[in-house]
């Protein structure tokens, strides 16, 4: 008896699976099923690269895509963002020079380059200098 509920559950459900796929254009389900992410290979020109597009990208643009989650709520004890009293004292004791290269470098929770994959040294140095602006 158990066995024919559970047939019975089954065979419900995937037929309500089935009816709901058909509702679905093959857009729709194109653009459900596409990739998250891309690789980039080295040496190779990156897609969508702001740089490349003609442009450079700003310290905010940066900021924007790659600093705020971390640097917003100064989460693991990032200096938040145009916070004096976060920014200050590593300002006084390792000067912009010494933030930046621990930026490059990595510090504590903060891996190499934060997370800006596709950052030159340059533009990490255009966004601390963003986060510090009016400091």
């Amino acid at each position: 008896m158990k066995l024919k509920t559970w047939l019975t559950v089954a065979a419900t459900a995937l037929t309500i699976f089935a009816a709901q796929a058909q509702e679905m254009s093959n857009d729709e389900i194109a653009d459900r099923i596409k990739p998250l992410g891309r690789v980039h290979v080295a040496g190779a020109a990156a897609e969508g690269n702001t740089a490349a597009a003609g442009g450079a990208k700003s310290g905010e643009d940066i900021y924007n895509s790659a600093c705020v989650a971390c640097h917003s709520a100064g989460v693991l004890g990032a200096p938040k963002f145009q916070v004096a009293a976060d920014w200050q004292p590593r300002l006084d004791d390792r000067g912009l020079d010494g933030v930046w290269q621990n930026a490059i470098n990595g510090i504590n929770a903060m891996p190499p380059m934060g997370t800006c994959g596709n950052c030159s040294e340059d533009d990490i140095k255009a966004a601390i200098e963003y986060m510090i602006e009016g400091i």
